[in-house]
């Protein structure tokens, strides 16, 4: 580890990292909202035709594609808006046509072959220079205010757009931004995942963090945790392996959800074992059923044939024989119907 932090491409490999694992889960969260989880790729195919351009006239790649990308993110948005075509036929377009427009301009260029794009298709970020760690630092630092500023307005629209412009969102404008944001995104991590992996680091740890947290912040704090331990540690581990960054960040990736999704289906099954279900009963428990009424931390049980059983969500749960429980707050009443300090309190309280 201590070699690995002293060699300097490392370093820029671990910054950039760092980078692209915070902004891709914050920009891809709304992307899973809205059910485009697919369109960092249609955004990578035209940012390739972009690098292309780049490479031919000898100007920044970075730039270009940063042009190509946002120029379709605007034109996709605008076309789904109208009503014109919907926004599949429209992401397919993009996806064949900027991959296709890419191969043909590269092979314009003095090499004059599509080799040149690899390093963009799939990530080479052991190539990263100082000048592009302050282009990409720049464009993840605008990505990161933005988002964090517009978060509650991009929720509402990737929730319900039909809501949000009934209550005077602007949400063509709103969409255009997200766009926006995901071809910046995927121009940040093209050096680092590449253009046709950068997807996996914007959906995957916020498909995983859906299975962990219940409400959107929660959501998008762990999707950023389990970005940053994605991308961070798929550079430490492509070192050692000596794999590809790219790969091994969207392998890993992709482990962290296994993992997530196993461990919270056994936690989910196991919670559902905590309780069991009691007999059916030909009757419900109440005021006037003539069962014993007993006091179980902050809700009542009823005594039935020896056994305690709560209402919970349409039906009894067995809570243990009667000794293992605390005594009823008072006996019942010589004609068996239950007593008034038990009939007073709620018969459909909480479970523990």
């Amino acid at each position: 580890m201590i070699e690995m932090l002293s060699v300097d491409f490392m370093q820029r490999a671990l910054i950039a990292a760092l980078l692209v694992g915070t902004v891709a889960p914050m920009v891809g969260i709304f992307l899973v909202q809205r059910r485009l989880s697919l369109i960092g790729d249609g955004m990578g195919h035209v940012a390739l035709a972009g690098v292309a351009v780049g490479l031919v006239t000898g100007a920044a790649p970075v730039l270009t594609a940063l042009v190509a990308a946002v120029l379709a993110a605007v034109v996709i948005e605008l076309l789904r808006a109208k009503g014109r075509t919907n926004g599949d036929v429209a992401l397919a377009v993009i996806f064949y046509g900027g991959i296709a427009a890419g191969v043909v301009i590269i092979s314009k260029s003095p090499d004059g072959t599509p080799a040149n794009l690899m390093k963009y298709l799939f990530g080479s970020i052991l190539t990263t220079q100082r000048g592009d760690l302050y282009v990409f630092a720049g464009l993840a630092l605008v990505i990161a205010v933005t988002t964090w500023a517009l978060r509650p307005r991009l929720f509402a629209v990737a929730n319900d757009e039909e809501y949000a412009r009934a209550v005077g969102l602007p949400v063509l404008p709103l969409n255009i931004v997200l766009a926006v944001l995901t071809a910046t995104t995927v121009v940040v991590a093209m050096r680092v995942v590449g253009l046709l992996l950068i997807s996996a680091l914007m959906i995957v740890p916020n498909a995983a963090s859906q299975l962990i947290a219940r409400s959107f912040s929660g959501g998008l704090r762990w999707a950023i945790a389990l970005g940053l331990v994605s991308s961070v540690g798929g550079v430490a581990l492509s070192y050692p392996l000596n794999t590809p960054s790219g790969g091994t960040i969207v392998l890993l990736a992709v482990a962290l959800f296994v993992v997530t999704a196993v461990v919270t289906g056994i936690a989910a099954r196991a919670g559902s074992r905590r309780h069991a279900v009691a007999e059916t009963h030909a009757h419900e428990h109440g005021v006037e059923c003539g069962h014993q009424a007993v006091t179980h931390g902050d809700h009542v049980d009823y005594l039935h044939d020896g056994h305690l059983h709560a209402a919970h969500e349409g039906h009894y749960d067995e809570h243990g024989v009667h000794h293992d429980h605390e005594a009823p707050d008072t006996a019942s009443s010589p004609d068996g119907s239950e007593p008034a300090s038990a009939a007073s309190r709620s018969t459909t309280g909480p479970t523990p």
